[in-house]
This record gives C-alpha cells, structure tokens and sequence, in this order.
C-alpha cells in the first residue's frame, strides 16, 4: 500500500560518503523534532495546576493539591502509556517506510494534539488530548536516534546522543521562559497550549530537505517483521533489558522530578500565605483577621515565576546532564556510567526530597542538580539503545524498549498520585519513596551486555 507522503529525499550511491550538509540537516531535523517533543512535554507541568484548579473552581469543588495531585497522576499515567503505544507504531513505521517519513508523522501528531488542548473544559479532557499527542511524542525519539546513530560515523555516536538527550531539555528552558515572562494562571494557560502546535510546520521542512538513512535503504525489504524479531530470542533478551534500563530513567523523571513545579508553586504558596498571616497579625494591626484578607494579600506575595523557575533550572540542568551522561559513557563504559548515574541520582533526589522543605536558594540548586543527574540518562540511552538492535529493527527495538519503559512509568505516576494522597498532599514524602526505584538499575546493570567500541550491528 502506498503512502500519501512525499518520499524523502534518497541518496544516490555516489553520495554514499557522508557530506557536511547531509550530518547537519538529519541532525538539525532530529534535534528540532526532540527539542519541540520537550517543549511540549515541560508544558504540561507549567499548565497543570492552573488547569485543574479551573476545572474544579467550575465543578464548585474546593480547590485542593490532592485534586490536582490526583488529576495530574492520570494525565501523566495517560501520556506514558500513549508514548509507549506511539513508540512501537512509529518505531514499527520508521523501520517500514523510513526514518524521515515517519518522524514527520510523529511531530505532526504531537503538535496537533497538544495545540487542541487548548479547548479543554475537563480534567479528562486533558486526559485524552495529552494521550493522542503522546503517541506522537513516543515516535519521535526512537525514529530520531535511529536516524542520527546510522548517519554519522561512529566516533560521533557519544557526542550525537549527547546532543539529542540535551535537545529536549533546549525546549523545556524555552518554555520555562514563556512561563517567566507570561504569568500563568486560571484564566491565561490556555494560550500556552497553543504554543504546542507550532511544530506542524517542522513537517514541510522535514519531508523537502532531510534524506533518508542509506543503512535503512540497504537493509529495508518487503519480508522485514521488526516486531516480531525484537520479541523473539535473539533479541528478545536485548529487548527486555533496554525496556528495563530506560523504566529506571523514566520512573525517576516522571514519578517525581516531574511534579518539582507543582511542589515549586505550593510551597511559594504556602509561604506567601505565612508571610500574609504574619503581616495581618503584627502588633497593631485590626483584628480579627479575616481569611479573605489572608488570601488576597498571599495572592499579592506569592511569587508567581517559581514554578517557571523551578523549570528552567531543571531543564538547563539537564542541558549538561545528558552530554555528562553520553561522555561517561564513552569514556567508562555504558555499564559503569549507568551505575554511576543511578547512584548519584540516588543520592541527590534524597537529599532534596527528604532535607529540602522551602522554596528558596537551596531548593532552586538542588533542582538544578537533581535535573542534570536524572535527565544524564537520556544522554546514555541514545547512544546505548542503537548498539543492541539491528538495522532492520532498531527504531521499532528503541522505540519498543524505551517506550514500554513509559508504561512502567506510568504506573509510578500513578503511585505518585497516590502516595501524593496518602501524604495529604506532600509532594516531599511522595518523591522521596518514588526515587528508591534507583537502586534496581545499580544492580541489573551488571547482567546486560558491554558496547563501547563496537559498531552498530546490521
């Protein structure tokens, strides 16, 4: 069956050399499609609490952060879970009709679906439009490392997984900085989705200018069951340990340094509301003090940029995490760096979860390290995830693994909802628990195969 896409541009074998223009533009086309795919991912966080609060202020519930904390649990779960299932659909598309076509698919997706959040008037309408966009997003990383590992040469591969790991976190600093220079609130988040839907316009550029993966052109054939041979030995093992190693990394990110904006603004919250009672109720001043007075003068301290803040950091931290991640890779070994990574993420996320209990300096620099450490990962994963598949079945072995590793995150979002419950709205305590899922990758580590300094497989 024929496809209505354009074909991407295909290399004549006398092209086969790689050129300047060739690397930079899979690169560029790659970076741009992850870095818009974390644009998009770091919007929801800045938007939730403001959305769902709307929501219930519209139902006549009274506002509470374990609504929200509730709410914000079953979009996560949702969009993991979309992520997992686009991930195998477009890894599956990339491996039958190429990377470029495929990738723009994806990007279209995601862009589409998360500008039409927009029209939200529901908690489970954000629920629906995040899982669509989701699949989207799943697709783009597998099709994107597929693409950039097998068209620059092989002494690149640390630096190219560097710089896609970071690509994402380029677009989580640039919408932290909407959110410092657009206040967002109840009445306002609504424009912020709509930023999601620039990236429908990457397609066209895509599509006219980024050419295909020679290695995919070789090695594509009517016959090719990728799925099929990924869940089967050989390379079931394989498989099972990628999906494994990225589950570590995702159910850190997403079950609990995710949620550092919402726990950001609460605790700006709860300090300006200190600050207003202690204001209120100074020798002198009228009494009794009304909670109306209370709240309104909380509203007039509270410092509205720290969920912003607390994005930005966690996102230019992550900028250095994940080429540090990629270069200790490179340079130790894929085994030792991933141990090396969990500890420290260990480590870090304990002290800031279970030390640190007020907004401030010391919060904004624990952020900062906490989201270089944990996000390390997604500069590791690029460049380990390739080495294990084949040609043949490596975005739907990449895109299978790393986004099954979003279902078992989903399941920590969940719990992070939960426990967010169980701790009457302790972003803190919920955290503190979620993170000890570390421990597991500093053992299983030690039983998956070493691949510095081998080449990709065929």
């Amino acid at each position: 069956m024929s496809s209505p896409l354009p074909a991407a541009p295909v290399l004549r074998p006398s092209d086969a050399a790689p050129t300047t223009r060739r690397l930079v533009a899979v690169l560029l086309a790659a970076g741009l499609g992850w870095m818009f795919d974390g644009l998009e991912m770091g919007m929801f966080p800045l938007i939730a609490r403001p959305a769902l609060q709307q929501m219930q202020e519209a139902q006549g519930l009274v506002v509470s952060d374990s609504y929200v904390g509730l709410w914000m649990g079953y979009v996560t779960a949702a969009f993991l879970i979309g992520a997992a299932a686009g991930g195998v659909l477009f890894g599956w598309l990339g491996d039958k009709i190429g990377r470029v076509r495929a990738m723009a698919l994806s990007i279209l997706c995601y862009s589409l679906f998360t500008g039409l959040v927009y029209f939200a008037q529901e908690p489970w309408h954000l629920l629906v439009t995040r899982f669509v966009a989701a699949f989207g997003m799943g697709g783009e990383w597998s099709l994107g490392v597929a693409l950039v590992m097998e068209v620059w040469p092989e002494k690149y591969r640390p630096l190219m997984a560097g710089t896609i790991g970071a690509a994402a976190n380029v677009g989580y600093v640039l919408i932290a900085v909407v959110g410092m220079g657009f206040t967002v609130t109840t009445e306002s988040w609504r424009w912020v989705a709509l930023v999601g839907a620039l990236p429908a316009f990457l397609t066209i550029a895509i599509l006219a200018f980024v050419p295909e993966s020679e290695r995919w052109q070789a090695q594509k054939t009517a016959t090719n069951q990728p799925l099929r041979e990924v869940l089967r030995p050989p390379l079931l093992k394989k498989t099972l340990f990628a999906t494994l190693f990225a589950s570590v990394a995702l159910i850190g990110t997403w079950g609990s340094v995710q949620w550092l904006p919402l726990w950001a603004d609460q605790m700006a919250q709860q300090q300006s509301v200190t600050q207003a009672r202690a204001e209120l109720s100074a020798p002198g001043a009228k009494a009794p003090v009304s909670e109306a007075a209370i709240t309104t003068r909380a509203n007039e301290l509270k410092n509205n940029r720290a969920k912003a803040n607390t994005l930005a950091l966690s996102a230019l931290g992550a900028i250095f995490g994940c080429f540090a991640g990629a270069w200790l890779a490179g340079r130790f070994g894929r085994r030792p760096a991933y141990f090396i990574l969990c500890l420290t993420s260990l480590l870090l996320c304990g002290y800031l979860f279970r030390e640190v209990g007020s907004y401030g300096p010391l919060f904004l620099t624990m952020v900062f390290l906490v989201g270089g450490m944990s996000a390390a990962f997604y500069g590791w994963l690029p460049l380990y995830l390739p080495e294990l598949f084949p040609t043949r079945a490596r975005a739907t072995g990449q895109g299978l693994s790393f986004n099954s590793g979003r279902i078992l995150a989903a399941v920590g979002a969940l719990q992070m909802g939960a426990l967010m419950q169980h701790f009457n709205g302790s972003y803190a305590q919920a955290g503190a628990v979620i993170t000890l899922i570390y421990l597991v990758g500093m053992v299983v580590i030690w039983l998956a195969p070493e691949t510095k300094g081998k080449p990709l497989p065929e």
